[in-house]
């Protein structure tokens, strides 16, 4: 019997995920979460085999419990699960040590393939995702430029910017001028967009 810990934000969709891995005679649901910062616990708790993670849940993205299980629980396999198409999102969920990559509409049977080859120490990467992380690109933003990038998301000025990450302020001005050109942008807001649209955010 293969044991998943399921990590969705959205009840109604991890609930109905849950239900229908249940009826696979090999799978078993063996813990359900709502925020990325309680999965470890769970996989530690549980002997969890797989982790089947949404992208974008509070406390720690699934990107993020991704890079913590390859260092807490290397013999737990990881999928992630993805409403967005962003191409980044692939190579990064790649990079933090996740096996399986596929969209949350994916059929049932898909996602128990998959559950089952990163069991088995495979890889299982949807074709559509993967044809579009190829056409996108890699990201051409600095991990600095990513995460000045990152912290004016919400709006936040310049000053505040420096004082959370501890940059002077023209050094800030700086990442956000170089990002700013990188992305083909005309703005900060307008840079920000379009690097979270292909997933390098």
């Amino acid at each position: 019997m293969i044991k998943i810990v399921l990590a969705d934000d959205e009840h109604l969709v991890r609930g109905a995920i849950a239900a229908l891995l249940s009826l696979e005679d090999d799978l078993e649901v063996v813990a359900e979460v709502g925020r990325g910062d309680l999965v470890a616990d769970a996989v530690g708790a549980h002997g969890a085999d797989v982790a089947v993670l949404d992208i974008e849940m509070p406390g720690a993205t699934g990107l993020e419990v991704a890079a913590r299980l390859k260092e807490s629980a290397p013999g737990c396999g990881v999928v992630i699960l993805t409403s967005f198409g962003r191409p980044g999102y692939l190579r990064r969920a790649l990079s933090a040590g996740a096996r399986g990559f596929l969209a949350k509409d994916a059929p049932v049977d898909q996602l128990a393939g998959a559950i089952r080859r990163v069991h088995e120490g495979g890889r299982y990467i949807d074709t559509d995702l993967a044809a579009a992380a190829m056409v996108g690109g890699e990201s051409p933003l600095t991990e600095r430029e990513s995460e000045v990038l990152r912290a004016a998301a919400d709006g936040a000025t310049v000053a505040r910017i420096a004082a959370t990450l501890h940059l002077s302020e023209g050094t800030v001005r700086n990442y956000l001028s170089n990002a700013i050109g990188k992305v083909g942008a005309d703005n900060r807001m307008s840079a920000i967009r379009t690097a979270q649209d292909m997933g390098w955010l």
